[in-house]
């Protein structure tokens, strides 16, 4: 029971990773305070909208009156250039990068001895596919607030970011290409991510803050050239 009765603040965590977070905080006895725009026992909202984001702050702050941990999970929408209107991005933004800085700044006054701010990048912040654009530059910025913020928050706060690769949220176990493409072997799933969470809200990590973290089975790392171990460009 490693954060029994500690206050963990989650944003997106009614399904996915967000849910899985929520879970294995929750069974190391945390208080676990979600926001999501999918039905959750705390507080349904969406947090591109400021007003709920400041009742949903007044709500935790109410009940406990400090925050231990704040996830930053919420999932930003994708639309492609050739799609992606000008209200589609703001949105994408609004969602990825403005509601976790705004969050931060909310709850800055109540953050608890050794607190802990982590954000959910992807590894889609040092690479991309086409017609990612909003997704991409929500993860890119939220990857750039959590080096800005560990600095400005300094010895109250530890703050880290993830960067998920391919993880599958219903738990697919993916045999051929799709597996062995990957250096681990397998597609990864929410607890990867979870357990990672995890330490990084733990003592153990007390000496990390202001990194990103890739948790994707190295795809990030592996190097990718035209007849190379079986890839083929077709042109």
């Amino acid at each position: 029971m490693e954060f029994e009765n500690k206050v963990v603040v989650v944003t997106g965590g009614a399904r996915g990773i967000g849910k899985a977070i929520c879970e294995h905080f929750e069974k190391e006895g945390a208080k676990v305070c979600v926001i999501d725009i999918l039905e959750n026992g705390f507080f349904v909202g969406d947090i591109a909208d400021k007003a709920n984001l400041e009742a949903f702050a007044a709500k935790v702050i109410e009940k406990y009156g400090r925050v231990d941990v704040l996830v930053n999970n919420a999932l930003p929408i994708m639309r492609g250039i050739d799609t992606c209107s000008f209200e589609e991005f703001q949105y994408a933004l609004s969602v990825g990068v403005t509601a976790p800085f705004y969050l931060a700044k909310l709850f800055k006054d109540y953050f608890a001895e050794g607190a802990s701010i982590i954000n959910i990048s992807s590894s889609r912040d040092r690479m991309s596919q086409p017609q990612t654009e909003s997704y991409t530059a929500a993860k890119g910025g939220i990857s750039a607030l959590t080096h800005a913020l560990a600095v400005s928050l300094a010895g109250k706060v530890r703050v880290n970011s993830i960067s998920p690769g391919w993880i599958d949220t219903a738990y697919t176990l993916y045999e051929g290409p799709d597996a062995v493409q990957q250096p681990v072997g397998r597609v990864g799933n929410p607890d990867d991510i979870a357990a990672l969470a995890l330490f990084l809200a733990s003592d153990r990590a007390g000496f990390i803050t202001g990194e990103n973290i890739c948790v994707d089975g190295g795809m990030t790392r592996l190097m990718i050239y035209h007849g190379d171990h079986g890839w083929k460009l077709d042109t």
